[in-house]
């Protein structure tokens, strides 16, 4: 069955562009050319996928993600964005997307992205319920448990509100506790990129999940940065 891709963009050649760069490819798409109209499409047509621009009029793509996050839509969401845009404001807490691009772009690169989010969320089990069996592959780091099979994560026995993305970076993280992954190294690892990418994504996905996991996130104990290296998630000492 064809995976649906929804494309809002106020830009018509983007959209054409878009249109037939993924019909090519195997995609049925659906497209919009304001907010509104793709929050409405999100909410109605089920899409697999959103390809959503930054600046729209009526709602903004920014509102627009942070309007459908709040309504339990998880559908991946790549934004597209201007050069001059910040990145923080892009991938900002609140937003939930899981990729950004810059325009001009390449419509490969937008294809490879789309397929590589696509195959790492697919892998999410859709029944979240374990087995006692299942249970045993949990990590637990001080305070910090993680489930991989049905995507959760509790700190202090509280459930953390992550995304996607938020999750599998922990996780990888917690797989290699106490080794240094450099940025490519996670870009590789969690973004599923063959192609080189934007390592910042990297970092400002790291300072959300301090925010969640960490009770002074200017002073973290868990996830440290090691200068001129990348990062590693430790054990708290004295823990």
């Amino acid at each position: 069955m064809e995976k649906k891709v929804l494309v809002v963009d106020d830009e018509q050649s983007i959209v054409t562009l878009l249109q037939y760069n993924l019909s090519q490819a195997g995609f049925e798409v659906i497209t919009a050319m304001d907010g509104e109209e793709g929050r409405d499409l999100a909410l109605t047509e089920n899409p697999d996928f959103i390809i959503l621009d930054l600046m729209l009029p009526k709602l903004d793509g920014i509102e627009v993600c942070k309007q459908l996050r709040q309504q339990k839509v998880e559908t991946p969401i790549l934004m597209l964005t201007a050069k001059d845009e910040e990145l923080d404001k892009i991938l900002g807490l609140e937003l939930g997307a899981d990729d950004y691009m810059t325009k001009p772009f390449s419509p490969r690169e937008v294809i490879a992205r789309v397929k590589a989010i696509l195959r790492r969320t697919q892998q999410k089990p859709a029944d979240p319920v374990q087995d006692p069996a299942e249970e045993e592959d949990s990590l637990q780091i001080s305070k910090l448990k993680i489930y991989p099979n049905s995507y959760e994560a509790y700190f202090n026995d509280v459930l953390l509100e992550l995304t996607p993305k938020e999750f599998e970076l922990l996780l990888y993280l917690a797989k290699n506790k106490g080794r240094v992954l450099t940025r490519d190294q996670l870009l590789s690892a969690v973004w599923n990129y063959d192609f080189a990418g934007d390592t910042r994504i990297v970092d400002v996905h790291i300072s959300h999940l301090r925010d969640k996991i960490e009770i002074n996130s200017k002073k973290p104990v868990f996830i440290k940065t090691i200068r001129g290296l990348g990062y590693k998630l430790e054990e708290p000492k004295g823990e």
